[in-house]
């Protein structure tokens, strides 16, 4: 999203119900513009060399070439009401990504990165044409015109990477831990993509520079049809340097062949500390029901905290601030025995009542420790939500090629995610893969995570759901 001021994305629940307008800010430092970057043009062993993109011209219509003129360092100025509404269209994106992952896998907790797949498949549909493009927009929430929507993307990596100037502020004021050692950052987001292409493959250089310029993606030759295995293992190497080592795998084999000619990456990490630790003290186990009924005893640690609760209707909401001050854990806990269907009604609307609700409570907050792992194909998922033609071979991708005789199509999506949550804070990693071939002191409450509950990250200024997880048995924890 545009983030021209930072108020005008501190959107409330009810302005994500579409309830309420947004507020200007009279502070210039807080007016954001997208960094320019540099394409990598180079081959697997040398550097990378420095080109400048070319300004191509807009488009009104998906049939005609989606290549705004390229300003990487100006804000696209856009209303107000398609700025929330595209934000209601981030969150709906997510609740359907969860609702289908969910029916999909088979795998009782569920983790995944809603704005990494956004990201990939942003930059895939920078070229798809026609009723590809249209299938997409519409799978992905897209409200925005391209010429609005790829330099909204980079404006908002550019106020995430602001979350992390915050974050060194508060690891000065946060203490060192009592064992001496060094707690890290009080908060870290990072997100990269990158751009894998088969040598000598004529790709479009207003694709190219687009990427490059709104998402610092630049291109990285690949030999996919010579060796495709180097080319995978080289991919891999690059989403684990970004993600800490978390996502180590994210393209199995087999995901890259000969066919191949484009692979579009995201990988996102996340490392935040609580505003208000837990005490590991008093972390103890404790029962936690499962969705089947059964019980397991597990770590759960309490803690004592004012912060933002809200209770309708038995279902529990919890917001957990992080040291930033800017990011936030936010925890549904489901009425007893009303998971499934509350799961199953979920929906943006919802979501912004409950947060609408919320006011500030004394909260006795018993959170289990848990982590979770998630690898999966989001081919399927895409395809429930209605992006088909990007997948066969009538796909219109010639917004990536120079020559009419490529018949391109996206072959695979691949998204792999972790998250670890303790008395200490959040670690999250997350990374998505588009493989594209050739065709062929209020009042008192108390809050026990003790069964089924949602979770999610979000950024709050942007109300960018950051990554969104689900947990239903932790008897194997």
């Amino acid at each position: 999203m545009p983030l021209r001021r930072r108020e005008t994305l501190a959107l409330s629940g009810a302005l994500l119900a579409g309830l309420a307008g947004c507020t200007g800010s009279e502070d210039p430092q807080t007016t954001g513009t997208a960094t320019e970057t540099t394409r990598d043009t180079a081959t697997p062993d040398d550097p990378a060399t420095e080109t400048t993109p070319e300004e191509s011209p807009g488009f009104d219509d998906l049939d005609a070439p989606p290549f705004p003129e390229i300003d990487p360092a100006t804000d696209p100025e856009i209303a107000e009401d398609l700025l929330a509404d595209q934000i209601r269209g981030n969150v709906a994106f997510a609740i359907d990504l969860l609702a289908t992952l969910r029916d999909q896998q088979d795998a009782p907790n569920l983790f995944f990165s809603p704005y990494s797949v956004s990201v990939a498949l942003a930059m895939t549909y920078a070229g798809a044409r026609g009723e590809t493009a249209a299938e997409m927009a519409d799978a992905l929430h897209f409200r925005l015109d391209p010429e609005e929507l790829h330099p909204a993307f980079s404006s908002l990596a550019a106020e995430f990477e602001r979350r992390n100037e915050e974050g060194e502020e508060a690891s000065v004021r946060t203490v060192s831990r009592d064992d001496g050692e060094d707690p890290g950052p009080a908060f870290e987001f990072t997100t990269a993509n990158s751009v894998w292409g088969q040598e000598e493959f004529p790709f479009r250089e207003e694709f190219l520079d687009l990427l490059d310029a709104y998402y610092g993606a630049g291109l990285r030759l690949a030999d996919f049809r010579g060796s495709p295995e180097e080319a995978r293992e080289r991919i891999n190497a690059w989403v684990a340097d970004n993600t800490e080592n978390r996502i180590e795998d994210l393209l199995p084999r087999g995901s890259i062949d000969q066919a191949t000619r484009l692979v579009l990456t995201n990988a996102v990490y996340f490392s935040a500390r609580w505003e208000i630790p837990f005490s590991e003290e008093a972390t103890d186990a404790r029962e936690f029901t499962a969705l089947d009924g059964t019980t397991a005893k597990v770590p759960t640690m309490h803690n004592e905290l004012k912060t933002q609760y809200a209770e309708i209707e038995g279902h529990q909401l919890v917001e957990l601030p992080y040291a930033n001050g800017e990011t936030s854990m936010v925890v549904v806990l489901p009425a007893a025995g009303e998971f499934e269907t509350f799961e199953e009604s979920l929906s943006v609307d919802r979501l912004a009542t409950m947060l609408d609700r919320t006011g500030r409570a004394q909260v006795s907050l018993s959170l289990p420790k848990f982590e979770v792992e998630s690898s999966f194909s989001l081919v399927k998922t895409m395809q429930n939500l209605g992006m088909r033609r990007a997948f066969t071979s009538s796909a219109d991708l010639t917004g990536m090629s120079e020559s009419e005789g490529e018949d391109l199509f996206v072959s695979e999506i691949r998204h792999d995610s972790f998250v670890s949550v303790d008395e200490r804070g959040t670690e999250a990693a997350a990374a998505t893969a588009v493989v594209v071939a050739e065709s062929a002191l209020p009042e008192r409450v108390e809050m026990t995570v003790d069964r089924p509950f949602l979770f999610y990250i979000r950024d709050r200024p942007t109300e960018t759901p950051l990554f969104v997880g689900r947990v239903t048995d932790l008897s194997g924890e």
